[in-house]
């Protein structure tokens, strides 16, 4: 399955939680992907206008699910190329 059809696949409505924003259930739904290896390193993820239309939010809230990726060293976004997983290896405090 690629990362449209697993994204595709979540209910991201399902995780109603008051206290939660919708940027921390997307990237913490993103997260679990990766770590499970359902997303494989080096793997690009989607663009943030369509993750936002995936995902039924504003740009602005999928950017800040992109960020939060990147902060836990899951992603890194390389200019004019795009957002990609990291390899383990590549993780920040990986050893």
């Amino acid at each position: 399955m690629n990362v449209i059809e697993l994204l595709a696949s979540i209910d991201f409505e399902a995780d109603n939680d008051p206290t939660r924003y919708r940027y921390e259930v997307i990237a913490e739904r993103l997260a679990e992907l990766i770590t499970s290896g359902q997303i494989r390193p080096k793997t690009p993820l989607p663009a943030e206008g369509s993750l936002a239309e995936l995902c039924g939010v504003s740009l602005g809230t999928a950017r800040h699910a992109m960020q939060l990726l990147r902060e836990r060293g899951l992603a890194v976004t390389l200019r004019s190329k795009g957002t990609y997983v990291m390899r383990s290896t590549d993780r920040i405090g990986s050893r």
